[in-house]
């Protein structure tokens, strides 16, 4: 019987990421950041970190980019995507949630320029400035009502919530 090698690191990978839908009537929390040189919006949104559950990853992410402190309400949806920025595969979680406080003294990630409301119209007309196709996707998801339990994300990781 054969051991398997663990030095070895040839095992395909994908980015997990994470993103926040946040709306207060028919705005939604976007960001605008720099990206290569070039001036590019997504929802709040960035890596899962090692010992963090999704839902945490996202409030994080979230008070990282704009200093807003959300509550999560909903898992949208799970989607895969290649990147054309850097070619590799990233599977996001993107959850649905809702505005608490904002600290605009809170200093924004590098990278992130502001943090701003816009309407679905607004970001629909930023074309190939968003992100991904993953931004769109994910608002005209939670417009159409989709809404998966956040019970349907659970995490075993030492200091996570367990849901």
């Amino acid at each position: 019987m054969t051991t398997p090698d663990n030095s070895s690191c040839d095992v395909w990978r994908p980015h997990v990421t994470v993103a926040c839908v946040v709306t207060d009537r028919d705005r939604y929390l976007m960001v605008e950041e720099e990206v290569n040189g070039c001036v590019a919006y997504n929802q709040p949104a960035g890596h899962l970190d090692d010992l963090e559950s999704l839902q945490q990853a996202a409030v994080r992410e979230t008070r990282e980019e704009t200093g807003w402190t959300v509550s999560l309400t909903h898992l949208i949806g799970v989607h895969q995507w290649r990147s054309k920025e850097h070619g590799q595969v990233i599977v996001r979680f993107s959850f649905a949630a809702k505005p608490l406080s904002h600290d605009p003294q809170q200093p924004l990630d590098a990278g992130i320029r502001r943090a701003l409301w816009l309407t679905r119209a607004e970001i629909a007309a930023l074309g190939d400035r968003l992100r991904s196709p993953m931004v769109l996707m994910s608002i005209d998801e939670w417009l159409a009502g989709q809404r998966l339990p956040l019970s349907v994300v659970t995490s075993l990781m030492p200091g996570s919530d367990a849901s």
